[in-house]
């Protein structure tokens, strides 16, 4: 059955699909899917279930596969073990790859680079560029988050010195905590920590300083953009709907509900942090299908990536290659005027 669609749209969930699971933990308080076609034959996607439905494509060449699985960068006990599908992809891969590579992902340096790059350097405080209204709302939340703000250090006072990235950040990152959500937890980690064990070699796409870069480089308004939205989460059950889209494997509805809504409503962030990213790493992706041999990889990034006409999977099709969905738990489609059993 199809998922149903929210009541509101919030792009920051959007940029929490793009926004690599490390600079999620470094911020941790311290305590669409193409149309079908004959080669993307439309599924019909079942209500969440454990162990979650993958969202897992892989594309092969004469002698290498490379598979393509969508993350969630936070995640809850419960939504482990994962599907016999992923599993699969990742005993069949000899590497696995991560928007980050795992020793920058884990360092603790990460956070330091990460505020010395958010430090505010002209003299001024936060609320000295916030619109009243968002500077009060602010201070709601800290006031409503006190606990959690002063296990991390953050202080009321202390934010005052950061831009709106890190604070919007930090707030989407208490929030989510709040909801049960741990990057301790996220797909990236799992792997990272599996791959640890199987001996598997691993890389990334982009370094931190990278990483980093794509929040800072965020316009003004964006930025102030990106806090407003941030503060609106606590009073919004958008998360756990994405959560919910993402175990059902629904890439419709992630697509739908906040790629083309982030697409449409926030163009410039859209193309920096997301389609800018993806088109620096279809190469890379084909470089490894071109590798002399038979190693397998296994892509993890975030779930954003693989979607939508903008996304990995449809740019390495306009390429010409053959890309599969992987996902032995989604149903054929019923066919139009058959009669559905049950009813």
């Amino acid at each position: 059955m199809q998922s149903p669609k929210p009541m509101s749209r919030r792009p920051w969930l959007a940029v929490a699909l793009v926004v690599v699971s490390g600079l999620a933990y470094a911020q941790q308080p311290q305590a669409g899917a193409p149309p079908p076609t004959a080669t993307t034959p439309e599924v019909v996607f079942v209500p969440p279930k454990d162990p979650p439905l993958p969202l897992l494509w892989q594309v092969s060449d004469a002698d290498n596969t490379v598979y393509l699985l969508g993350s969630f960068h936070l995640l809850k006990p419960d939504d482990y073990p994962l599907s016999s599908d992923v599993n699969g992809a990742f005993a069949d891969a000899e590497a696995v790859v991560f928007e980050m590579p795992p020793e920058e992902m884990n360092s603790p340096q990460l956070p330091v680079q990460m505020m010395q790059a958010a430090v505010r350097t002209d003299g001024t405080g936060l609320d000295s560029e916030l619109p009243p209204d968002t500077a009060a709302r602010l201070r709601d939340w800290q006031s409503a988050n006190s606990a959690a703000l002063q296990a991390s250090g953050m202080t009321p006072e202390r934010m005052q010195m950061f831009e709106p990235w890190f604070v919007g950040l930090m707030i989407s990152m208490t929030e989510m905590a709040k909801q049960g959500l741990d990057p301790k937890l996220g797909l990236d980690q799992h792997f990272i920590d599996a791959a640890g064990i199987a001996g598997k070699r691993t890389g990334g796409f982009e370094t931190a300083a990278q990483q980093i870069a794509f929040l800072d480089g965020m316009d003004r308004e964006e930025q102030l953009q990106f806090i407003d939205e941030a503060l609106t989460q606590s009073t919004s059950d958008d998360l756990p709907t994405l959560h919910a889209y993402w175990r059902a494997g629904d890439a419709d509805a992630i697509w739908d509900e906040m790629g083309a809504d982030m697409r449409d409503r926030y163009p410039k962030l859209y193309r920096h942090i997301n389609v800018e990213r993806n088109d620096a790493w279809v190469p890379k992706i084909e470089q490894m299908l071109a590798e002399p041999g038979t190693d397998d990889t296994l892509v993890v990034v975030g779930a954003l990536h693989l979607l939508g006409d903008d996304g990995v999977v449809e740019k390495l099709r306009a390429k010409g290659h053959a890309v599969e969905r992987v996902c032995s738990g989604c149903v054929p489609p019923v066919p139009a005027g058959a009669v559905q059993e049950g009813r």
